[in-house]
């Protein structure tokens, strides 16, 4: 009997990689691939021709390969390999075991990465997003199958201008930004996580309690304050950094020790916020790879009733239903409305 059969036969029972172990083999091998030192931005992936992303494909089974193969090797020499069966898998540089292990790994990569010019005031900003909320995506389809125009922002694909300073919204909206006001306020954000934090809380103010509104934790306060900055593109890659590590600070946000599933269908890291009392928790989604904004979800995590009206019927909400359910695939600096990456 040969070495290597003997060595199949020793570990037959090796898991299989999955992959949040090969993550950080495929950074690193899409690193090189974009050269300048491992510098990339999600504009330079969507940009690939069909030719390079081939090349791409079969260089990753390669790593595949050898990442597998360096697992078993690791295993036989003694070092305990991640277990299987438990809530995380994680291997390498991803670290899902805490919001601070993931967080500061992410701000960790964003921190080395080159910081791109700001985009001109006549460019628009593309991105494209999947709402696997069936209701709002069945909508939106019957309205195609029809005929009939999908009104701005409910199909998959938007356009805004980066400098928008002629959308008219809704002035009580204090959310919202314009694409480069988001930038330069990214931009600005201290070091500091505290500080950072109530920088934030600040630009993006809470209510008042007024008019039923229910009030926010300062907590609360500062995971939706996070989250609505983190949907805006682009941001610095440093900044984006720097809002990673203060999040990592939030009370109450945990991370999912497993990669989850988005609308996409792609895997993505969940960093969570339940408030006390509530029923629902927030998802804020990231890329495994580049760290970018991946999308959100609301999930429900406690049973309850609506209340009905004429217009809609009572529904029950039970736990894991999904009541918000974005996935953002693609994101871009354009020169023209309509213009894809």
């Amino acid at each position: 009997m040969d070495e290597m059969t003997q060595l199949r036969e020793l570990r037959a029972d090796a898991p299989v990689p999955d992959r949040a172990a090969l993550a950080p083999g495929r950074e690193r091998l899409t690193d090189a691939i974009a050269g300048n030192g491992g510098r990339r931005t999600l504009a330079l992936r969507l940009r690939l021709t069909p030719m390079l992303r081939d090349w791409r494909v079969a260089s990753l089974g390669a790593v595949v390969a050898v990442t597998a193969a360096a697992l078993v090797l690791t295993q036989v020499v003694g070092v305990q390999a991640p277990d299987p069966t438990s809530p995380a898998t994680v291997a390498g540089d991803l670290d899902l075991t805490s919001p601070a292990a993931a967080l500061n790994r992410a701000a960790d990569y964003l921190e080395r990465q080159e910081v791109p010019p700001e985009p001109r005031s006549g460019q628009w900003i593309y991105t494209r997003e999947v709402d696997g909320a069936s209701g709002n995506a069945e909508a939106v389809k019957e309205l195609q199958e029809a005929g009939v125009e999908v009104p701005p922002g409910f199909g998959p694909d938007r356009w805004v201008p980066y400098d928008d300073k002629a959308t008219g919204h809704d002035a009580s909206d204090t959310d919202f930004r314009t694409a480069r006001e988001s930038y330069r306020i990214a931009a600005a954000l201290p070091k500091d996580p505290e500080a950072l934090l109530a920088k934030l809380r600040v630009t993006f103010p809470t209510g008042d309690g007024a008019d039923g509104e229910k009030e926010e934790s300062e907590d609360a306060h500062s995971f939706r304050a996070v989250s609505v900055l983190l949907r805006s593109y682009p941001i610095p890659p440093d900044a984006m950094a720097r809002i990673y590590r203060a999040l990592a600070t939030v009370r109450g946000v945990k991370v999912t020790h497993h990669l989850v599933e988005d609308a996409a269908g792609r895997e993505v890291i969940a960093v969570v916020r339940q408030e006390h009392m509530e029923f629902t928790r927030t998802d804020l989604l990231i890329d495994p790879v580049d760290y970018s904004y991946a999308g959100t979800r609301e999930v429900v995590t406690e049973p309850y009733g609506t209340v009905g009206s004429d217009e809609e019927p009572a529904e029950q909400r039970e736990p894991g239903d999904v009541l918000i359910d974005i996935a953002r695939t693609h994101a871009a600096v354009v020169d023209a409305k309509g213009e894809k990456p």
